[in-house]
C-alpha cells in the first residue's frame, strides 16, 4: 500500500470530517448576532465555497504535489475572507489543518500549517489590534498542535504502507513455498516413477535381450538383431527416463540427426523408404521442444507404419526465426482426423499445447496424411 493508497482509501472520510467543520462553524456564524447580517450571510458563502471546492477537486492522488499546494493556497486566501468578514470563522482551522496534509506533501504542510495559522494575527493587526497578543498564543498552540497531528498522521501513513508492503512480500513469499511445495512433490512423483520405469521396463528390456543374445549370440538372423536394436533403444530410452526425464535420442546428437535415425529406423523395419530434409539454419532449442518435436516425429512415423500402408514418407524440418517446424507426410490410405482418436493424435496435440505449439493434421484417401507441427521457438 503506498501513501497515494492510503490517501485514496480514507478520501471520503477526509471530505465528511471538512464537510462537518464547515458546516458547523457555518451555521454558528449564521446564528450568531454579534455582526450585521450581510457579513455573516457572505462569510458563510466563502465557507461554502471552500467545502465545495474541497468536495470537487481537493484529491491530492489524482492530482499531483503541485496542485495540492495550489488549492490549499487558495482555501487560505478564502479563510482569510471569512475571519475577515466574522472572526468566529478562525473555528475552520480545525478543517484546515488536517486538509494541508492531505492536499500536499509533509515538507510542502509545514509551512502552509504556520501561515494558515497566522492569518487570524494577521487580520488582528488590521481589525483588532488588542486582540493580537491573545490570537497569536492561540496560534502558537495551534499551530505546534497541527503540526503534532501532521507528523503523528504521517507516521501512521507511512507504518501502514510499510505494512502493506511487508504483506504484499509475505504473500509472495507462500506463493514462492506453495511453488516450490508443488515442484517437491513433482519431484518426489518423477522419483517414484523412475524407479517403477527401471524396476519394470527397463529390466524387461534387459531380459529380453539377454534371452534374444542366448537364443542367437552372433546375432546372424537379421530380424533377432533388429528386435535386440530395437529392444536396446528402447532400454536406453527407459534409462533415459529415469536419469532426465528426456528422450536417449537426443542425447546422442542434434535434433535433426536424432529425427534422421528415426526415419532410417523406420525405412529398416517397414522397407518403406523415409527420406528427411532440413531447411533454414540449424540452432540449439530448448530440451522441452526438442522432445516434443522428436516425439511427434517417431508417432507419425509409428502411425504410418502401422496405418497408413504408405510407399514412402517424407520428413521435413525447418527452422524458421521465431518457430520450428515439423512436417511428415505419406503417400498411403488416409484417415478422417476426426474420428481418429487412436492414432495418437491427442497425445501429440498434448504435447503441442505444453510448448504453445499448433498441430495441424491433413488427410485424404487420394494424397495421404500430412501432420505438420510449428512450435514457437
Amino acid at each position: 500500500m503506498t501513501d497515494s493508497d492510503v490517501h485514496t482509501r480514507y478520501s471520503r472520510w477526509w471530505d465528511a470530517y471538512f464537510g462537518v467543520i464547515a458546516v458547523a462553524v457555518a451555521a454558528a456564524i449564521l446564528l450568531g448576532d454579534d455582526h450585521p447580517l450581510w457579513r455573516r450571510l457572505l462569510a458563510a458563502g466563502v465557507i461554502a465555497a471552500m467545502m465545495l471546492l474541497h468536495l470537487a477537486l481537493g484529491h491530492r492522488p489524482a492530482r499531483g504535489e503541485a496542485y495540492g499546494a495550489v488549492l490549499a493556497t487558495v482555501q487560505i486566501v478564502l479563510f482569510a475572507v471569512a475571519v475577515a468578514l466574522v472572526p468566529f470563522a478562525t473555528w475552520l482551522l480545525f478543517a484546515l489543518i488536517p486538509m494541508m496534509f492531505v492536499l500536499t506533501a509533509l515538507r510542502t504542510a509545514v509551512p502552509l500549517v504556520i501561515l494558515v495559522n497566522l492569518v487570524t494575527p494577521a487580520i488582528d493587526v488590521v481589525q483588532a489590534p488588542r486582540m493580537l497578543p491573545a490570537d497569536l498564543l492561540i496560534a502558537l498552540i495551534s499551530a505546534s498542535a497541527g503540526l503534532w497531528l501532521g507528523f503523528w498522521i504521517h507516521r501512521v501513513v507511512e507504518q501502514n504502507t510499510e505494512r502493506g508492503r511487508l504483506i504484499a512480500e509475505l504473500e509472495a513469499s507462500r506463493a514462492e513455498v506453495a511453488r516450490l511445495s508443488h515442484e517437491a512433490g513433482v519431484a518426489a512423483e518423477r522419483a517414484r516413477l523412475a524407479g517403477e520405469i527401471h524396476d519394470t521396463l527397463a529390466q524387461g528390456f534387459t531380459s529380453i535381450i539377454t534371452l534374444l543374445q542366448a537364443a542367437d549370440p552372433a546375432l546372424r538372423d537379421e530380424r533377432l538383431a533388429l528386435a535386440v536394436r530395437t529392444a536396446k533403444e528402447n532400454l536406453a530410452e527407459s534409462r533415459a527416463l529415469v536419469a532426465a526425464l528426456a528422450p536417449a535420442a537426443l542425447s546422442e546428437g542434434s535434433l535433426p540427426d536424432s529425427v534422421r535415425r528415426q526415419a532410417a529406423r523406420f525405412t529398416e523395419e517397414t522397407g518403406t523408404p523415409a527420406t528427411v530434409r532440413v531447411t533454414g539454419d540449424e540452432r540449439a532449442l530448448p530440451t522441452k521442444v526438442e522432445v516434443v518435436l522428436l516425439r511427434a516425429a517417431q508417432e507419425a512415423l509409428t502411425n504410418v507404419r502401422r496405418h497408413a500402408g504408405a510407399h514412402e514418407a517424407a520428413v521435413l524440418l525447418a527452422y524458421a526465426p521465431a518457430a520450428v517446424r515439423l512436417v511428415v507426410r505419406d503417400d498411403g490410405r488416409g484417415f478422417d482426423p476426426a474420428t481418429a482418436d487412436g492414432f495418437g493424435l491427442n497425445g501429440m496435440r498434448a504435447r503441442a499445447e505444453q510448448v504453445n505449439g499448433t498441430l495441424t493434421v491433413r488427410s485424404d484417401p487420394e494424397t495421404g496424411t500430412t501432420i505438420e507441427l510449428e512450435v514457437p521457438a
